[in-house]
Formats: C-alpha cells, structure tokens, sequence
C-alpha cells in the first residue's frame, strides 16, 4: 500500500510540474497581464511629469520583471527621440475631452503601427504612446481617461497580438532583450526602436489625413 502511494504522489508531483512548464498562458492571462502593465507605465510616466497619481496594482514575479523592462526600453525609446512621444494628443488634433475620440485615435494609430507586422520594438512604441497621452489627458483635468488608455490597450492585445504572443510564450520573452550577451545587440534594439518610431510617425499622419 505505501508502495502505491508513494507511486501515486510521485505521479501527482510529476503532472503538477508538467503542467506548470508545458502550460502556455490563456488570452484572458495575456490580456489582463498588458492592462497590468499598461497601467505600470503610465504610473511611471506620470510620476516621471510630477504628476501625482495613485499606485497601481503592481505584477509579481515575471511579470514584474517584464515591467522592468518594458520602461527601459521605453526609456531607450523615448530618449531616441524625445519630441515624437510628447504632446501626443497635439500631434493627432484630438479633444481629449470625449472618451470615443480618445478611444478612436488610440486604436487608430495602433492599428496603422501594426499594419506590417508585430515586434518587440513597435510593442514598447505602443506603450510609449499609452503613457504619453495618458499624460497629457491628466495634465489637462481629465484623468478618467487612464482607464480608457487602458481598457483600449486590453482591446488591441486581445483583437491583434494575443496570438504572436502566445507564440513566443507570453510577455516574458521581452526580457530576452536586456539579457542577450551579444554585443550587436544594442545596435540592433536602438534600430529596432528608430524603426518603431517611424512606424509611429506614419500612424499620426494617417490619423490625421484620414477621412473624418
């Protein structure tokens, strides 16, 4: 008898761990993880602009080391080229006083920076964009407009880039871009994230020369 449960907790063990390596993340983990960290990026930026604002639900674990990540590579990104993520609401002509125009502009240019294709880079650039305009929307009076940042950013990963990320194992394969001993890489990340921001011009100007 104790022979056969020994067998059986071995077997038991055995599964549980099996299932936690073969398990791959669910769309709902993957797009409640981008809300999670949209919302750590745009407390980063806020804080970054003097602009108090409560402290969001912090991810642990992986997730948190993902967080990391993402704001310095946003970091890289944003001090490539400083002008192109501020005043974002300026750039794209929008009120950011309706919840729908907010909305609309946001997935607009993020459909246009995903039009040929998803990478790491044109990801951290989206990013960018949330934690910009959730700036300028605080810093002129309308601070429920974070959520709607967020919720839209949910939207987009859940319609556009549940499946790419589930085929890299989920958001902790970014980290792969600070721990790469390669020493081209940073090259390679630095063009990477002038090409984001190429992306992210050209989605303005389709924002803008759009019909109405």
């Amino acid at each position: 008898m104790k022979g056969m449960e020994m067998l059986r907790r071995s077997s038991v063990f055995a599964a549980e761990v099996m299932e936690v390596f073969d398990r791959s993340p669910t769309d709902k983990e993957l797009v409640s993880q981008s809300k999670v960290l949209c919302r750590e990026y745009i407390h980063s930026r806020l804080h970054r602009a003097g602009i108090g604002w409560s402290k969001p639900e912090h991810g642990s674990g992986t997730l948190a080391e993902v967080s990391s990540v993402l704001l310095w590579l946003g970091d890289e990104l944003e001090y490539l080229r400083p002008n192109v993520y501020r005043n974002v609401a300026r750039q794209l002509n929008i009120t950011i006083a309706s919840e729908n125009i907010v909305s609309d502009a946001f997935l607009a240019v993020a459909a246009e920076i995903f039009s040929t294709g998803v990478t790491w880079g044109k990801i951290v650039s989206l990013y960018a964009v949330a934690g910009a305009l959730a700036v300028d929307c605080v810093r002129h009076g309308h601070p429920a407009m974070v959520h709607t940042i967020v919720d839209c950013m949910g939207e987009f990963v859940r319609k556009s880039l549940v499946s790419w990320l589930k085929r890299r194992g989920g958001w902790a394969d970014i980290t792969k871009c600070v721990v790469n001993t390669d020493p081209s890489f940073r090259s390679h990340w630095l063009v990477a994230a002038a090409c984001a921001c190429g992306h992210y011009l050209k989605a303005v100007v389709f924002y803008l020369l759009r019909e109405k």
